[in-house]
């Protein structure tokens, strides 16, 4: 019998509500903060003597970008609001219509987080740009406060709109004894967000690598050119692609992490007798997320007096700035993860039971058990992330060593780059299995899907040094194309640098959250589909967890294949406007360019993106709930190896390049070398593998998982009596 909690039913939707309205007021504090900024270049500051011709180009090129990214998103919201109708209507049609509006509402959240941080990136890459020519803490700031918005609105969305599912749905009369149902269907928020992370991760992918390895080719390697020399028509494209990718694609996919461990969480706790008719136990998953974003705002706040960025140390040359950036940053990591396991310890002991019942094979869970499962998710994820830097950082040996291989050719780097990701996945393999081996020992399938919400609690800061590297990443760019003093490049190759290293850590995290997420969600299917046991020895789980293991490999084939085409019309193209712009001085066609990722990113998705969407109604309706099993299975440990290995080797090639390239082996081999040339290649390899096949293998993992728990019951019925297909009956 469960005792009483502390927190009164009453006070959780305010204290749900509350983080949320003050994140959207931070969002919209630090958005005006980044509009106030004029582009003027800093007449106060007589020192900087700028030109007028420079402002102009700055606004040229920014708005050039910005149409780009425009332009993106009208083209692909398009084919969002098509697919959206489509799948609502075939959810309504195999499950119910409570769960196709939930699904709407989830996929309308994610567009909107989405829009919003495309919206923010591209007004706030120029101006970082323009305040790094005042000050590196300057530029610094306005790139953070860009990421802010993007980290704090995206869960403040997520949180309020999942509440509001909720609370409309909890007055239904048809769910009025029926909490399992309610929360079944609620899922359908969970599968809205994933989904549209399908079009950003994977849509956004092929356009950013489409275009980055485009330029390299053509610009680079042929004709000499820096990484973002204006003549090159696919700069822009390379840089609107940096928005595309790693802003809406990076926002979406945890969104969909998000709403899907939630929505897992939800669903197994409606199942225990002691939580479904208490409202504060009920929304502790919801909760969780809720405080993240208390702890977000206390960790800005104790950023700025721990880790702070002197510009004055910069110009006497006593601290070294690319350092102090980094360790900002990752400060920010650090503190929010610390702040975080009070938070977790004290909701916990407040909104549980000191001992519930959950299912029959834990009858005796109690409250500290759960936050336990939250705070192994929580620091599993730290440290995924800063074995992640290890490996990819030139900070560290094992880039270095690739450098160094790299003086020889660029065959023996590709060799040990592969290595290298190969031996990457043992340490975030380890955590991932204590982890999941601990919580569900204490707490079944509902201390994973809580294992999975603590390495999301930090979601807000994670989000926001994310959206800082592609802010930085810009304000570079437009550095180099308005040709402005070599100082200002400097300072946003720092900023640049240090966003480096946390976006992969960030994509530590991504994975590693997807990972659990989906084990969460495989528990959820596995009850609402009726699937006591997955046995290995039933020729139809087995058949079904080698399909599984082999649909990542196929998904990463066929998104590189797409860089590879899209790339290759880039080249084409890039050559057939360099004659004239290198020789008669015509103006590049930066829109040809656009025009190739944005159509590349729109139809190369699709056969991928039918795969993952269609393999588990595949398996389920026509082999049987045992078949899908199986297969979610299969793809599930197949996808997190494959996944990590892709993605750090890709990262120590592109790091091994910039080490070389910022003279790590001496100037002799800095550009232009033969060295250099060959860390230009495994960078040039590796880019799809870690921005578009590597991330990208995240939505495999959550997408069949959340597709299989929404048609579940339908996927039940399609099955015999042993789980086999319904036709053996």
């Amino acid at each position: 019998m469960a005792t009483a909690t502390l927190m009164q039913a009453s006070w959780a939707t305010p204290l749900i509500c509350l983080p949320p309205a003050l994140g959207l007021l931070w969002s919209v504090k630090e958005w005006f903060g980044v509009a106030k900024v004029q582009i003027d270049g800093h007449p106060s500051v007589i020192a900087l003597d700028s030109n007028p011709k420079q402002i102009e180009a700055m606004n040229k090129i920014a708005k050039l970008i910005s149409d780009g990214a425009y332009s993106f998103l009208k083209a692909e919201y398009k084919v969002m609001a098509v697919f959206i109708v489509l799948f609502a209507m075939i959810l309504a049609g195999f499950t119910n219509t409570e769960s196709a509006i939930s699904f709407i509402i989830g996929s309308v959240c994610s567009i909107l987080c989405g829009w919003i941080g495309m919206q923010i990136a591209v007004k706030t890459n120029v101006k970082t740009t323009h305040q790094c020519w005042l000050s590196l803490s300057s530029g610094f700031e306005v790139a953070l406060q860009g990421g802010c918005v993007m980290g704090f609105s995206l869960v403040s969305i997520g949180v309020l709109g999942l509440v509001g599912v909720i609370q409309v749905f909890d007055k239904m009369s048809k769910f009025k004894d029926d909490k399992v149902l309610m929360y079944e269907c609620i899922a359908g928020y969970g599968l809205g967000g994933s989904s549209i992370a399908l079009f950003g991760r994977v849509g956004g992918g092929i356009y950013t690598k489409a275009a980055d390895v485009g330029a390299d080719l053509s610009g680079k390697n042929k004709w000499g050119l820096n990484e973002d020399d204006p003549r090159n028509p696919a700069c822009i494209a390379d840089n609107v692609g940096d928005n595309v990718g790693d802003i809406a694609g990076m926002g979406a996919d945890l969104f969909g992490s998000f709403a899907e461990a939630t929505c897992a969480a939800l669903v197994l706790a409606s199942a225990s007798p002691d939580l479904k008719d208490n409202w504060a136990s009920m929304m502790y998953p919801v909760l969780i997320s809720a405080v993240g974003i208390f702890v977000g705002l206390l960790t800005l706040a104790l950023r700025s007096v721990v880790y702070r960025i002197d510009s004055g140390d910069e110009a006497q040359g006593v601290v070294d700035p690319n350092h102090t950036v980094e360790k900002a940053l990752k400060g920010v990591l650090v503190i929010s993860t610390v702040l975080m396991t009070p938070a977790v310890v004290g909701l916990s002991y407040v909104c549980l039971p000191a001992e519930f019942n959950l299912d029959a094979g834990h009858a005796t869970v109690k409250w500290w058990q759960c936050a336990v499962c939250i705070l192994l998710g929580l620091w599993s994820g730290l440290i995924i992330g800063f074995v992640t830097e290890y490996y990819t950082s030139h900070s560290y040996e094992p880039v270095r060593s690739i450098a160094r291989t790299q003086m020889q050719s660029a065959a023996t780097g590709v060799i040990l780059g592969l290595a290298l990701g190969y031996l990457s996945c043992v340490v975030p393999t380890f955590c991932l299995g204590l982890t999941i081996l601990i919580a569900h020992t204490m707490v079944g399938m509902f201390g994973v899907a809580l294992a999975a919400l603590g390495m999301l609690g930090t979601l807000t800061m994670g989000l926001t040094i994310d959206a800082y590297g592609p802010i930085s990443d810009n304000a570079g760019g437009i550095a180099e194309m308005s040709e402005l003093p070599d100082m200002v490049r400097d300072r946003t190759d720092c900023l640049d640098a240090a966003g480096n290293t946390t976006a992969a850590i960030g994509k530590g995290f991504a994975i590693g959250s997807a990972a659990l997420v989906s084990l969460a969600l495989f528990g959820a299917f596995t009850q609402r589909a009726n699937v006591s046991q997955v046995d290995i020895l039933n020729p139809w789980v087995f058949t079904g967890l080698l399909l599984g293991a082999m649909m990542p490999y196929c998904f990463a084939a066929w998104t590189m294949q797409s860089v590879g085409m899209a790339a290759d019309k880039m080249v084409a193209e890039c050559n057939a406007q360099f004659p004239g712009i290198m020789e008669n001085g015509e103006e590049p066609n930066y829109e040809k360019c656009i025009m190739i990722s944005t159509d590349a990113s729109l139809w190369e998705m699709l056969a991928p993106g039918a795969l993952v969407i269609l393999s588990p109604l595949v398996a389920g309706l026509g082999f049987g709930k045992n078949a899908c099993a199986g297969m979610l299975s299969g793809a599930l440990v197949s996808s997190v190896q494959l996944a990590i290995s892709m993605s750090n080797s890709g990262g120590a090639w592109d790091n091994s390049k910039k080490w070389i390239s910022a003279g790590g082996l001496g100037e002799e081999n800095r550009k232009g070398s033969d060295v250099h040339a060959n860390s230009v290649t495994g960078d040039t390899v590796g880019d799809p593998l870690k921005d578009t096949s590597g991330p990208a293998l995240n939505i495999v993992m959550k997408l069949t998982a959340i597709i299989s728990l929404v048609f579940g019951t339908a996927i039940a019925n399609y099955s015999s009596e042993s789980g086999g297909p319904f036709w053996l009956k």
